[in-house]
């Protein structure tokens, strides 16, 4: 999954959004009866982002990380601040273009990882212009 027409938003250019968070779980078998009770106002900024200066969104093109539920068109919520360590899902710059990739390292080597059959991993090795730029935090996509 490669970013070439790469849409990156900072969290500054959303606004403060409080939903109405409800007292009662959702049931995922049989339903109950709705409480009619809202327990307080949740703000998804302060759920989703824990190091606002070093939290950017992008949104994912393609389909080499289906198998890790990131599909074309999602918004990807990305960390700076965190360290990258192996299985961790990241955003690189690999030979100049943007990519989502899970890391993995193995006998000292690093490779990057897609979550789809139909791609091959690739080895980061001295040749290879590569800098990490965050580790995903979160998955936005919409619900079929």
């Amino acid at each position: 999954m490669n970013f070439s027409h790469a849409e990156i938003l900072s969290p500054e250019a959303i606004d403060r959004i409080e939903l109405p968070l409800l007292l009662s779980e959702v049931i995922a078998g049989f339903p109950s009866p709705a409480d009619d009770y809202i327990d307080k106002k949740m703000d998804l900024n302060e759920q989703l982002i824990s190091n606002k200066a070093a939290t950017f969104l992008v949104r994912a093109y393609g389909d080499s990380m289906l198998d890790a539920n990131i599909k074309e068109g999602d918004i990807l919520i990305v960390d700076r601040s965190k360290d990258a360590h192996h299985n961790s899902i990241i955003i690189a710059v690999v030979n100049g273009e943007l990519t989502v990739k899970r890391i993995k390292q193995q006998n000292g080597r690093i490779y990057l990882i897609p979550e789809n059959a139909d791609y091959s991993p690739l080895e980061i090795t001295a040749e290879t212009s590569f800098e990490i730029w965050g580790v995903v935090t979160y998955i936005i996509h919409k619900a079929v």
